[in-house]
């Protein structure tokens, strides 16, 4: 909105120039959203509290868990609406691919909602079955492709890190791909927000790096330079990774130890569907493999698990999965735990960026 409103100005003011530039408007995208979330936080917290709308823990978790019951979920709405604004306000409209990663965030944070909604007012951990989210989860992501290659006629072909010269075309094979990246996300973040701040931190590492990514694959020079696809356009998505590092630095501040509200489903699905669409927009799907290594373990552990206690009737490779309860039942404090992921996330954002000049 003030890209429309305020840039034009520019042929009298010259200092409506800056509108034009989408790292400037990344920056205050990410204050917008930040503040947003901080100052409205608190007003959810008291509401939810007050509506007794607590977060419902599961009863197979590790027992120290349960101090936490009660405590007020669905945070993650007030990050996405945060989000929603800030990305408004700051990034051109007329690009298509903000309205498709707005789109996203939005419809899977919905899904989200309802299975909130459905855990609390049943008063168990129980919501949506999993054959329900999986289907709308596979409805929205059909809406999205259908939006990116039937509207934009997007470029089918993948891009490898490491190996700038293959580059092999999917054809109708990309709507499973783009299904297993974006519902893959989804999910995987959902399954690491299981610790008072262990998703986020992740989530604001994961999305900085795809941030920049977007605005070099933008950036037509750039993109020759680094031989990364070149994608006109897509550089504004910039604005709305901004604004999703914003809403999450906002959260952090009260879902740090000892959380003050919890994220909930509707935050998990949402963010993490975003951050995968993002990726598929800038052509660098596979390496979210590197970029979101906390997420790519997380559900790795519960894969494994499962498929293992399956396999050999009732036997088990990690304590507890995900891959975080593993850890606390081994005897590291929550607190140890969350910082060391944090510490892995860095590592991995660092290892993903890396990649750029090992082409």
């Amino acid at each position: 909105m003030f890209y429309h409103l305020l840039y034009p100005l520019h042929d009298w003011f010259s200092v409506f120039n800056v509108f034009r530039y989408i790292t400037f408007r990344t920056f205050y995208a990410t204050l917008t959203a930040g503040l947003l979330v901080y100052f409205f936080m608190p007003s959810f917290i008291a509401y939810m509290k007050g509506r007794r709308l607590g977060q419902v823990i599961r009863e197979e978790g590790p027992e120290r868990h349960q101090v936490k019951a009660g405590t007020p979920t669905m945070g993650g709405a007030v990050v996405i609406g945060a989000v929603v604004l800030s990305t408004l306000l700051w990034a051109n409209l007329a690009n298509p691919y903000v309205w498709l990663a707005l789109g996203v965030l939005v419809s899977f944070g919905a899904l989200g909602l309802v299975d909130d909604w459905l855990k609390l007012s049943r008063g168990k951990n129980l919501g949506l079955r999993a054959r329900e989210k999986l289907f709308f989860q596979a409805l929205f992501t059909l809406a999205f492709w259908g939006v990116l290659f039937h509207g934009l006629h997007f470029d089918d072909r993948l891009t490898f890190p490491f190996f700038k010269e293959l580059r092999p075309q999917l054809g109708f094979l990309y709507l499973p791909f783009l299904y297993l990246v974006v519902v893959g996300t989804s999910n995987a973040m959902n399954l690491t927000d299981g610790l008072d701040g262990l998703a986020i931190v992740p989530f604001m590492v994961v999305v900085g790096v795809y941030g920049l990514l977007a605005y070099l694959a933008g950036h037509v020079k750039f993109a020759h330079y680094l031989q990364i696809p070149y994608v006109p356009g897509v550089g504004e998505l910039a604005v709305f990774c901004g604004a999703l590092v914003g809403g999450g630095m906002g959260f952090l501040w009260y879902n740090a130890h000892p959380a003050e509200v919890f994220m909930g489903d509707v935050g998990s699905l949402g963010l993490g569907a975003a951050v995968g669409a993002v990726a598929v927009m800038v052509k660098q799907e596979i390496l979210l493999v590197i970029a979101g290594g906390v997420f790519v373990a997380e559900a790795l552990s519960v894969i494994l698990q499962v498929g293992y206690f399956r396999l050999t009737g009732g036997r088990r490779i990690f304590r507890m999965a995900p891959l975080h309860h593993h850890f606390e039942l081994s005897g590291w404090p929550e607190n140890k735990v969350v910082v060391r992921f944090w510490i892995f996330s860095v590592i991995c954002g660092i290892l993903a960026l890396s990649t750029l000049k090992l082409r």
